[in-house]
């Protein structure tokens, strides 16, 4: 995968959620707004202050994720 450069994962942000470059928008909430069927010109507009490669950042992110095993740890 290559390396994400728009996606920020921050404590004192979000809760520490993924970001889109630092700002306050979460990669779910472009997600949710492109699974609702938003277009990107539509969460552009809503965003003025994101820019295309963003949203193209969010969902390799959430493809990325989507693909990852969690494994539970075996208790002691």
């Amino acid at each position: 995968m290559k390396h994400l450069t728009r996606i920020t994962l921050d404590p004192n942000v979000m809760g520490g959620k993924p970001c889109i470059r630092g700002l306050r928008v979460t990669v779910g909430t472009v997600i949710g707004l492109l699974a609702s069927g938003y277009t990107a010109e539509e969460i552009l507009k809503m965003y003025p202050y994101m820019e295309f490669e963003d949203l193209s950042e969010a969902l390799s992110y959430a493809a990325w994720r989507s693909e990852e095993i969690e494994v539970p740890l075996a208790r002691a």
